[in-house]
């Protein structure tokens, strides 16, 4: 199996090297990630200039890096690795759920595998005043990838490892409550204006989603899909509003 690794933090985070490390044991391993940490950079793609792809050192790995988004080291690196079976993204520092699934540059590098024909799994761990326990969570994502990996019906999953030694692994759908996008005005030390953008949950989470088994301590596994269509609105709408 030709395992592609990418991130949106970074070639040199240490979540992208521990990731690596469990995966070599399914599979062949390359890594392609960004030069600099790319964080909620979402599924932009690079389109106004060229990208540069240069080797770079990493422990025993072959490993690239790339000027470019989350999505465009999975372009990259598929283009530049035939045959490719499955792309995992992460260990991100710092968790990916409910909606912030929408500008996550981890998940995006999940998605774009898929729409190029590969799988894609994006993981991700909580990360406060100090960087997650890897040596903790190991044991942990080699079972999540052992459950993953040999099941080709499960073309897109996003998963989240607690704050904590894990409980046991949940399969969750996504936390579609509600949150507040607050802009947070300050200044610099130079007294110009500027901006922070804060994320805070407003609803408690729904049990059985994907904030709700972490918050439990479980390792969260949601399976996900790129069409993005309301069934029912449409099968509402087309018979409230006939088309001719």
């Amino acid at each position: 199996m030709r395992i592609l690794i990418a991130n949106d933090d970074g070639i040199y985070s240490p979540g992208i090297a521990a990731l690596a490390e469990v995966a070599a044991t399914f599979g062949q391993v390359r890594i392609v990630a960004p030069d600099v940490e790319m964080s909620s950079a979402g599924h932009s793609i690079t389109a106004s200039r060229p990208l540069s792809y240069k080797r770079t050192p990493l422990r025993d790995f072959e490993a690239y890096r790339v000027n470019g988004t989350p999505a465009d080291c999975v372009a990259l690196g598929a283009y530049n690795w035939d045959k490719v079976d499955v792309v995992l993204s992460g260990i991100n520092l710092g968790s990916n759920l409910g909606n912030a699934m929408w500008h996550s540059g981890t998940l995006a590098a999940a998605k774009q595998a898929v729409l190029l024909g590969m799988r894609g799994i994006a993981l991700s761990a909580p990360a406060t005043e100090s960087e997650p326990d890897f040596d903790l969570l190991k044991p942990y994502l080699a079972k999540v990838l052992e459950l993953l990996l040999p099941d080709p019906d499960l073309a897109l999953v996003n998963v989240n490892f607690p704050n904590q030694a894990p409980q046991g692994l949940r399969w969750t759908r996504q936390s579609v409550r509600q949150y507040d996008g607050q802009v947070m005005p300050s200044k610099d030390p130079m007294g110009r204006q500027h901006f922070w953008f804060t994320v805070i949950p407003l609803e408690a989470p729904e049990a059985g989603t994907d904030r709700w088994a972490v918050d439990q301590g479980y390792v969260s596994m949601t399976p996900l899909r790129l069409d993005l269509t309301n069934e029912d609105a449409l099968a509402q709408a087309q018979i409230r509003h006939p088309c001719d």
